[in-house]
Formats: C-alpha cells, sequence, structure tokens
C-alpha cells in the first residue's frame, strides 16, 4: 500500500427484476471478476449524477430509482477504496459495451445464480441486498 488517500468508488446494483446486470472485467484491477457499473466520484459531482453518467458510458443505459445500498471499506487490489453501493432499477436501453478496454461483455444475471468469480465489492451488495446489513469494513 502506498500513503495516498483512499479514493471514494460508486458500485451499483443495477436491478430489472430478479435480475442483476454483470460485466467481466478487464485491463484493470479486478480482471476477469464479474462486476456491476461503477466509477469514481467525480469532484463536485453529485453521487446520483455519477450513478447516471457511468450507467450511460459504461452500458448506454437509463437508470432510476437511486437509493443507498451500503458503504464498504475496500482494501484489495493493492487499492484503497471507499465504495458507496447503490441499489437502482433499469430505466431503457440494451446494455452494450461501451468501454472495451475495461468489460468483455454485460449480462443479465439471476441474483440466486451469479457468476464467478465477483468483484470485491460485488458480495457486500448482494448480502446488504438481502439482510439490510449496510456497512462493511474489511
Amino acid at each position: 500500500m502506498n500513503n495516498d488517500r483512499p479514493k471514494v468508488g460508486i458500485g451499483m446494483l443495477v436491478l430489472k427484476g430478479k435480475k442483476v446486470l454483470l460485466g467481466k472485467r478487464k485491463g484493470s484491477h479486478g480482471e476477469g471478476e464479474y462486476a456491476g457499473l461503477g466509477g469514481h466520484l467525480e469532484y463536485g459531482e453529485s453521487i446520483e449524477d455519477c450513478a447516471r453518467r457511468e450507467a450511460m458510458e459504461e452500458a448506454g443505459i437509463e437508470i432510476k430509482n437511486i437509493r443507498f445500498l451500503c458503504l464498504s471499506n475496500i482494501k484489495k487490489y493493492n487499492k484503497h477504496y471507499l465504495d458507496i453501493g447503490l441499489k437502482v432499477e433499469w430505466a431503457k436501453g440494451e446494455p452494450k459495451v461501451m468501454e472495451p478496454d475495461k468489460v468483455e461483455s454485460w449480462g443479465w444475471y439471476d441474483l440466486d445464480n451469479l457468476p464467478s468469480p465477483l468483484f470485491a465489492c460485488e458480495p457486500n451488495y448482494i448480502e446488504a441486498l438481502k439482510t439490510g446489513k449496510n456497512f462493511f469494513d474489511s
């Protein structure tokens, strides 16, 4: 670990009925792991605006009903993030790979039959969704 301050990440559990949108990461930390939409909170940006921007930039979709899900202190991949997990609903658009250097493909997965391996924050999101736990300090 270095002496930098933790970064702020925004991650989303995008739901469409009982399915969740996940993509297989590539070209960065967590390569080969399945993750939802997300990215860095930009200076001066609201959390909701960040979520909407990332959904459009990464998958070309619109989201709605943005709600807080959980807060995770992630120290994995030799990085340190304060991750704000959000529960959002798919609004419109078919997910497509908008950043081919960062994700192989997008797919809708049943919440009870998720692909493996999952990106570090995803198990926290699933636990938060199922149990209501909203703070993970790993």
